[in-house]
C-alpha cells in the first residue's frame, strides 16, 4: 500500500515519502503549511489513491476530543424516560459514535482526516494521545472497549495557529508542505486547467509571484487563490496583455481573488503613488 500521488493532485517527492513513511510506521501523518496549500485535499487524494473510504473530522474552536470518540445524549434519554419510551432501558440507543469510533469499527481500513487540529483548545491533542497510540478507548456508559479492527491511516492537518504539545508531536510523522515553486505550480495549474496557453500561464504566474514577494504583504495569496484567479481570467477571456496592473494603483486585474484585506490593497496603492512621485 503505497501513495504515489494521483492524476488530480500533484504530490512532490518529499510529500509522497512522508505519506508512505507514516503508513509504514502506522503513525498519524501531521501535515502543516500555509492555508490553501492542499493539506485537506491530501487526505482525500490518499484515500482515492489507496482505494480506501475517507472519514473527515473537521475541528472547530468548540470541538472537544471526546466528540471524536462518542457523544452520550443524556437529555434525550431523560425525555424518553418521562414519556415511558422502552428505548431508555438500553443506553446504547443514546450513544452516537464519533469519527474515531467509526474508523475503529470499520471492517475495512479507512483514511481518517482530523482537519485543522490547531483550531481547538490546546488540550485537545493531548486528550487524543492514548486513543491514537493504542487505537482503542473505553465507553464508560456501556463498559465496553472499542478497538480498531483495522488500523486507520490518520492524516492530521494544522495551519500552525498554535503550537502542538511535544508528547503529541512524538507520536506523529511530521511534514511541512512548502509553497510550490514556479515549476510545481505550473504542474498544478495544468492539472486544473489543462491546455491553458503557455504565455498566459507564464504571465499570470510571474505576476502572482511578484505579488507574493512584495515586502510588507500581510497575507500572501495561496495556491487555491491563484487557481481561483486563473479561473476568473479564463472566464473573462483575458490575454497576457490584459494582465498588466493598473498603473494608477499597481493592482492586478481581478485582484480580489488574490488580496484578501484592505491593508494589502492600500499597500499596492501606496507603492503606485511612490512610483509616480519618483517619476515626477
Amino acid at each position: 500500500m503505497r501513495f504515489q500521488g494521483t492524476a488530480d493532485y500533484v504530490a512532490t517527492p518529499d510529500l509522497t515519502v512522508a505519506v508512505n513513511a507514516a503508513i509504514t510506521l502506522e503513525r498519524p501523518l501531521l501535515v502543516k503549511g500555509e492555508p490553501g496549500t492542499g493539506k485537506t485535499e491530501l487526505a482525500r487524494q490518499v484515500a482515492a489513491a489507496l482505494g480506501l473510504p475517507l472519514l473527515e473530522w473537521n475541528v472547530k474552536s468548540t470541538t472537544k476530543a471526546a466528540q471524536g470518540l462518542y457523544e452520550y445524549d443524556a437529555v434525550s434519554r431523560l425525555r424518553d424516560s418521562q414519556l415511558g419510551d422502552e428505548r431508555v432501558h438500553d443506553v446504547r440507543n443514546y450513544i452516537r459514535p464519533g469519527p474515531l469510533w467509526r474508523a475503529f469499527a470499520s471492517e475495512e481500513r479507512v483514511v481518517l482526516l482530523i482537519d485543522e487540529i490547531d483550531k481547538a483548545d490546546i488540550e485537545f491533542p493531548n486528550d487524543l494521545l492514548q486513543e491514537l497510540d493504542r487505537m482503542e478507548f473505553f465507553v464508560y456508559e456501556t463498559g465496553e472497549t472499542v478497538r480498531a479492527t483495522r488500523r486507520p491511516v490518520v492524516v492530521i492537518t494544522s495551519n500552525n495557529e498554535k503550537e502542538l504539545p511535544d508528547a503529541f508531536l512524538r507520536r506523529c510523522f511530521f511534514h511541512y508542505i512548502r509553497f510550490p515553486d514556479e515549476e510545481t505550480l505550473k504542474r498544478i495549474v495544468e492539472v486544473h486547467f489543462p491546455g491553458l496557453k503557455p504565455r498566459l500561464v507564464h504571465t499570470a504566474l510571474t505576476q502572482f509571484f511578484e505579488i507574493r514577494e512584495t515586502p510588507g504583504l500581510k497575507k500572501k495569496p495561496s495556491t487555491s487563490e491563484v487557481l481561483d484567479w486563473l479561473k476568473l481570467l479564463l472566464a473573462e477571456d483575458l490575454s497576457p496583455e490584459d494582465l498588466r496592473a493598473d498603473p494608477t494603483t499597481a493592482l492586478p486585474r481581478l485582484h480580489g481573488a488574490l488580496l484578501k484585506n484592505e491593508q494589502d490593497v492600500h499597500l499596492f496603492e501606496r507603492l503606485a503613488f511612490m512610483a509616480r512621485s519618483r517619476r515626477g
